[in-house]
């Protein structure tokens, strides 16, 4: 798979300044930096399409600010060509209110597709981390208050100094198909009517990959997985996931809602798919997520466009 919405970066993490603290007080100064604002997952935006505001410089505590890298030497985002431009990121969450209608703020949902390269990677990396940082403010071990280090990739316990890191959880997500070459879709039972997508699941402790999806498979619907092939991966800081996308081999076919966690779940033709999402029946997985790109790279190209009616 490639060109995955928020697999997408250029910017250089450059981990080795995170601990120098001259370094990072200097590029914050330097004027050419960029900074990405986010507030309750929200990312500060402008224009339309919406691009996202970098040239803003909040007051924040030096401890407060996110290091997201460097980039530029080349030129390509508009600077002079010369010494690499310093990306940070600020977490305004609890010191700005942003209203839910508020156009200038908008989720990573609704703008990955409309942001370039640069842009898409550094937001993703600015709302998984600020993500974990509301989450992690007490240490696991003995509860006392954790303090950001390494500008914003680790939390110290104030009393035990036991560093802990930035969380990310591993799940497995499938193409399901069958010795018919038909796909597997199911609707969660949180999900509204005709709401469809791939299968996926969260690996377990001690668990392979591989494993997980002929698991996760087993306990959704009841049906058997034999060759399993990896296609790539993307980040989903919703809060916290990676997604691992597979391609998987049913040795059943017979549909068997185990765990619950399932409404419904119907095997589809490329034909079959089509009508159902021209006329309605089926919506499938928005084109920022890795599911709609595991339907296309098995449909053969994009997927039609839902409510048109079938030409011909």
């Amino acid at each position: 798979l490639t060109d995955l919405a928020l697999s997408r970066s250029v910017v250089d993490r450059a981990a080795h300044h995170r601990v120098d603290r001259d370094w990072l007080a200097a590029a914050w100064d330097d004027p050419r930096t960029r900074v990405v604002q986010v507030a309750a997952g929200r990312a500060a935006v402008s224009g339309e399409p919406p691009s996202l505001v970098l040239d803003g410089r909040p007051d924040s505590d030096p401890d407060q600010r996110f290091l997201l890298g460097v980039d530029g030497s080349d030129g390509s985002d508009g600077s002079d060509g010369g010494a690499p431009v310093a990306y940070f990121a600020v977490d305004l969450t609890g010191r700005l209110e942003v209203a839910e209608d508020d156009a200038g703020w908008q989720g990573l949902r609704e703008l990955a597709g409309a942001l370039d390269d640069r842009a898409a990677g550094v937001l993703t990396h600015a709302v998984a981390l600020a993500n974990w940082h509301s989450t992690h403010t007490h240490c696991p071990r003995c509860g006392a208050p954790t303090r950001i280090e390494a500008a914003g990739h680790l939390r110290r316990c104030e009393r035990d100094g036991s560093e802990h890191y930035p969380r990310t959880d591993a799940a497995v997500i499938m193409a399901v198909v069958d010795a018919e070459d038909r796909i597997l879709l199911g609707r969660h039972v949180q999900w509204p009517e005709g709401r469809f997508s791939t299968l996926a699941g969260f690996v377990e402790p001690g668990e392979s990959l591989e494993a997980a999806v002929r698991r996760e498979v087993a306990e959704e619907v009841g049906i058997r997985i034999g060759a399993v092939r990896y296609l790539g991966s993307q980040p989903w800081p919703f809060p916290s996931s990676l997604m691992l996308g597979f391609f998987a081999t049913a040795e059943s076919v017979e549909i068997d809602r185990f765990d619950g966690e399932i409404a419904e779940a119907h095997w589809f033709s490329r034909a079959g798919l089509a009508q159902a999402i021209r006329a309605g029946a089926v919506r499938p997985s928005p084109s920022v997520s890795i599911s709609r790109r595991l339907i296309e790279h098995w449909y053969g190209g994009p997927l039609p466009d839902p409510g048109l009616a079938q030409s011909g």
